[in-house]
């Protein structure tokens, strides 16, 4: 079903920031990834019983752009703002890929804020053994079959021609490699995990060529008492392609 999202503007310490708001319930806040290929109709079922808060990062979306913002730290203190602008105190918090290192982040320094967190195959620790893609090595062609096993899972390809489409693109990469262009891990962020002091749940798809289910291991290792579900078939876009996960991270939320 499509969600009948509702758009806020607000202004964010002088930056615009879009913010997607639907359903009623307690708060859960979905941080997305390094792109929004895909779209937001998986979060459907959130909103039966959660009020979901899906803000759009600096860069994304109707949301402004600020060169300034080249760390996770940076976005950490963007939404410490935008939680104040929104009055939300506490709250449940879901972050995928990017938008997870972000959350992960968060979480080690605002646990108190959080009543659940749930990290979506997210980035942010490197692994030597079992390395994340370098996606600013990919080819344009090759990202949606890096993503997902399902590609219809992401809905109709878009036209290569597209203007608006080549835009956003080159919008959101040019973002990403601001953050990451040099390496999309913080080397000290597993010293720090040890801070998550919330139940915490990992989500991963099994055939994820992003960011190898493997990784697991270590995060749930540095994240004491997380648990881990993993889903087949799914890519990195686990969320997009198997709605069973989604219900899983409602249940984890909602126990």
């Amino acid at each position: 079903m499509a969600v009948p999202w509702q758009s806020i503007e607000l202004t964010v310490n002088g930056l615009k920031t879009q913010v997607l708001r639907a359903g009623t319930g307690e708060p859960l806040m979905f941080w997305h990834g390094g792109g929004t290929v895909g779209g937001w109709d998986f979060a459907a079922p959130w909103t039966e019983r959660f009020q979901v808060y899906l803000p759009l990062h600096p860069g994304y979306g109707g949301s402004g752009d600020d060169p300034g913002m080249t760390t996770i730290q940076d976005y950490v203190m963007h939404y410490l703002d935008l939680l104040d602008a929104l009055s939300i105190e506490r709250f449940n918090l879901v972050g995928l890929s990017l938008g997870g290192w972000m959350a992960a982040s968060f979480a080690t320094q605002h646990s108190s804020r959080l009543k659940k967190l749930v990290l979506v195959a997210p980035a942010g620790l490197w692994i030597k053994e079992h390395p994340s893609t370098d996606i600013f090595r990919l080819k344009p062609e090759e990202l949606a079959p890096a993503l997902a096993e399902n590609l219809a899972a992401l809905g109709p390809p878009p036209d290569p021609h597209d203007v608006d489409f080549i835009v956003q693109s080159y919008r959101e990469m040019t973002t990403l490699a601001r953050i990451g262009w040099q390496r999309l891990y913080d080397p000290k962020l597993s010293k720090h995990l040890h801070r998550v002091r919330v139940p915490t749940l990992f989500v991963w798809g099994k055939q994820d060529r992003i960011a190898p289910v493997a990784q697991a291991d270590s995060w749930t290792a540095l994240v004491r008492g997380s648990t881990l579900r993993t889903f087949s078939p799914a890519g990195h876009a686990v969320l997009n392609e198997r709605p069973e996960a989604v219900r899983a991270i409602a249940e984890f939320v909602t126990a």
